[in-house]
């Protein structure tokens, strides 16, 4: 076990996938048959859709995004097909129907990319689209990101009138030298105004920060957060920026704060925080009560997802097994293979030795952890899987048991990466 703290991560690590040959199509009986595990209900159902295209690559990006910029052979003249992207969404939708038959979905996430590099006609299509075909429940909750780089006086609104419930805004600072070695296409002034026009559009909304910036100091971290928090959002996600593989910065590395400074950054971030009302109730969020993202916390929680769109991922369960998918990660491949009703890269059920592991991965990070009814419920396992790995926590002070509830102390939420190694299979 290491002896460094871990810093948040910005996303959930997911097994790399390739884009050789569409996954086997296997109908419904496939995934009902007999197995290992025996999972009494299912879980919440969420979707997620993923739009690839950006105006410019970000040097730290890892994510699947294409500049629009006609470099992709997706693209015309640097156009983005809003309309035949759309219709493969839709195909691989349908396709995707049987595995989820007779469940609602409880929120909708619109990721990329650069989602509000679409025009609000083409999310008014989308969100309508998805209704026509998926039972979405009465509050679903729809996020959809956007860039400060892309906004236009009464585009937000639009994007309100079309079904979007809570935009997700990627600020991530305030300081225009920052958002300069970050590649960003928006600058402050583009940011406050955006961030104005949301507050005006939402009831609830989200600000992505990111801290231990290219030759960021304390105070520029301070002088960030104050100008975050004067805006009052209701959720701020906060990621320390990380040197990704594969990435422009992975090949050339800026000079980043020493990690003593980003953990006083990081203790200075609660701090402020908490101070302007917003609890951290998970490790890189922090949220004003009743403003939780209910779309995440179903991640944290292991519910499941259906993700569409190129590089999506997804996680079902079944009766006997819990499966995931990854979609073609090119655009353009992507919306060869869905509209030919081939969207579907891998398929692969998840390994019962490996369910401990993928759990506390994603639980672990929640502030108030989970109920061990829930690790049962959501992997099929008996508590008798964990036993030993939560013994081993417990003695080395990174959880809590009380009442039948599992959480990670202060220690565990410092030292998250080795708590949740130690439940890895053997």
């Amino acid at each position: 076990m290491s002896a460094e703290k871990s810093l948040p991560v910005t996303h959930i690590p997911i097994a790399p996938h390739t884009d050789d040959a569409p996954a086997v199509v296997r109908d419904i009986q496939h995934y009902m048959r007999p197995g290992l595990l025996q999972l009494s209900s299912l879980p919440p159902l969420s979707l997620y859709v993923h739009l690839p295209w950006c105006l410019k690559k970000c040097p730290y990006c890892d994510f699947n995004s294409h500049e629009a910029r006609g470099g992709s052979p997706s693209l015309a003249a640097g156009e983005v097909p809003e309309q035949r992207y759309i219709d493969a969404l839709m195909a691989d939708l349908e396709a995707a129907l049987p595995l989820i038959w007779g469940r609602s979905v409880h929120s909708i996430f619109i990721g990329g990319g650069t989602p509000s590099l679409f025009a609000p006609q083409a999310i008014d299509r989308l969100l309508s689209d998805i209704r026509a075909r998926l039972r979405l429940e009465a509050d679903c909750e729809i996020t959809m990101e956007a860039n400060p780089g892309t906004f236009e006086k009464d585009r937000f609104r639009a994007y309100r009138s079309a079904g979007v419930t809570r935009l997700s805004i990627g600020v991530q600072s305030f300081n225009d030298a920052h958002l300069k070695a970050l590649g960003r296409v928006h600058d402050r002034a583009q940011a406050l105004a955006a961030v104005a026009e949301a507050a005006s559009a939402f009831d609830t909304f989200n600000l992505d920060i990111m801290y231990a910036l290219p030759g960021q100091t304390l105070a520029q971290m301070e002088q960030d957060m104050q100008q975050a928090l004067q805006l009052a959002p209701p959720h701020i996600s906060i990621y320390h920026l990380t040197i990704e593989p594969n990435t422009y910065f992975a090949k050339f590395p800026p000079a980043i704060p020493e990690d003593d400074l980003a953990y006083a950054m990081l203790d200075r971030i609660t701090e402020m925080t908490g101070a302007a009302g917003l609890a951290r109730y998970e490790i890189s969020a922090y949220a004003r009560a009743g403003h939780q993202c209910f779309h995440n916390t179903n991640y944290w929680q292991f519910g499941d997802y259906l993700g569409i769109g190129a590089g999506a991922h997804s996680k079902l369960s079944f009766a006997h097994r819990v499966v995931r998918q990854v979609r073609f990660r090119d655009p353009a491949r992507y919306m060869d293979n869905a509209l030919a009703g081939h969207a579907v890269a891998q398929d692969d059920d998840v390994r019962r030795a490996d369910l401990p592991f993928e759990y506390m991965l994603n639980a672990l990070r929640l502030r108030g952890g989970f109920a061990l009814t829930d690790f049962t419920e959501r992997t099929g396992l008996p508590i008798s899987a964990i036993a030993k790995a939560l013994d081993a926590a417990q003695s080395k002070g990174l959880i809590v048991r009380e009442g039948g509830q599992v959480r990670p102390t202060e220690r565990g939420f410092d030292f998250l990466s080795d708590l949740q190694e130690l439940f890895l299979a053997d």
